[in-house]
């Protein structure tokens, strides 16, 4: 048994995720994934971690014990409510080696910096240059991040950092909940890059990489949106079963400025092609949606879907990395996480 295994038979997850006092934390991991990202990071004892992202607290213990009563763990996390009882629970349950902050995470913590490892439970808009500038030479960072300027597109990043550089060793499936500026209580909307939303008669919204394109009253975001609600084309995608995880990374990687991502029903996203004219998508159940049979974005998308089975649907895994330096000037600093074939 590996000591993750070892770990993780002396927390009791639900503890966490269910306590009493608190009762549940909506804001948690599936276990078997976090101890994939703890094993990518390859934690030893007396190294010294943050993590952002503190939900539950259950990451905070399991990765107190892998690096030992010698290691020094800081979790940070936007909401106050999360942090204060994590860290409760911690020093109910005698661990003298995990401290939790409320802040945000995507400014890192430099108060207890240098850290040997990062790991992050939630999508930061791009990999933040404060992530990398407070570890140490050498160390490794291990998040979810974009790969595309639209909700949900993301990968999980195992990134190395050597002379303030970072460099991606590897990329799998996965995503968590967007990074914020403050505690996020609707989980069924995007935290970021939502172009327009509606929220009767039902909620639904939408994302448009042509963001830029649209005015001010977002014309180009409501009426999209519109064609796909009241789309006049629907019609089942006759490749099978819609692989998600392996369709959205080849969609981002096409690096279109059409790309577009829509949410018309709760718990089901869509992705797909649009302009300021036309629109067309397909959704996680194989159901295609367009604004007409002759949709300029309808014949797009096909092409796209045609591309990507010629592809062999291509795991994540299989996609080259390149971290691209941000415009200061446009945001925050870091780099943005590109893939390609």
């Amino acid at each position: 048994m590996n000591a993750i295994a070892l770990a993780a038979e002396q927390v009791p997850e639900r503890h966490y995720t269910h306590h009493k006092g608190r009762g549940p934390t909506p804001h948690r991991s599936n276990p078997a994934v976090i101890h994939r990202e703890l094993a990518t990071l390859d934690l030893q004892p007396h190294l010294r971690v943050a993590e952002y992202g503190t939900g539950s607290g259950y990451s905070a213990e399991l990765i107190a014990r892998l690096v030992g009563p010698s290691g020094k763990v800081t979790s940070l996390d936007i909401d106050a409510y999360l942090t204060r009882w994590a860290g409760l629970i911690h020093h109910e349950r005698g661990l003298d080696n995990v401290r939790c902050y409320t802040g945000d995470g995507t400014l890192g913590f430099h108060e207890r910096a240098p850290y040997d490892r990062v790991v992050a439970w939630c999508t930061p808009p791009l990999l933040p240059k404060a992530w990398t500038d407070q570890v140490a030479d050498g160390g490794l960072i291990v998040a979810p991040l974009p790969i595309a300027d639209v909700p949900n597109m993301t990968v999980v990043a195992k990134v190395r950092v050597r002379g303030g550089k970072p460099t991606v060793e590897a990329v799998f499936t996965g995503g968590y909940i967007e990074a914020t500026a403050s505690p996020k209580d609707d989980l069924d909307l995007p935290g970021r890059w939502v172009d327009w939303e509606n929220r009767v008669p039902g909620p639904s919204w939408i994302s448009l990489a042509w963001r830029e394109q649209d005015d001010r009253l977002h014309n180009g975001a409501r009426t999209t949106l519109g064609r796909l609600l009241n789309a006049a084309n629907t019609e089942p995608y006759k490749g099978g079963d819609v692989d998600w995880p392996s369709w959205r990374t080849f969609a981002a990687a096409l690096d279109s400025p059409q790309l577009t991502m829509a949410g018309l029903r709760p718990d089901l996203w869509a992705i797909g092609h649009s302009t300021t004219e036309t629109a067309a998508v397909i959704q996680q159940d194989g159901v295609i949606l367009a604004d007409s049979p002759d949709s300029p974005s309808l014949f797009a998308l096909r092409d796209w879907l045609t591309a990507w089975e010629k592809a062999d649907r291509p795991a994540p895994e299989t996609y080259a990395s390149t971290l691209v330096p941000a415009d200061n000037d446009q945001g925050p600093a870091g780099w943005h996480l590109r893939l390609s074939r």
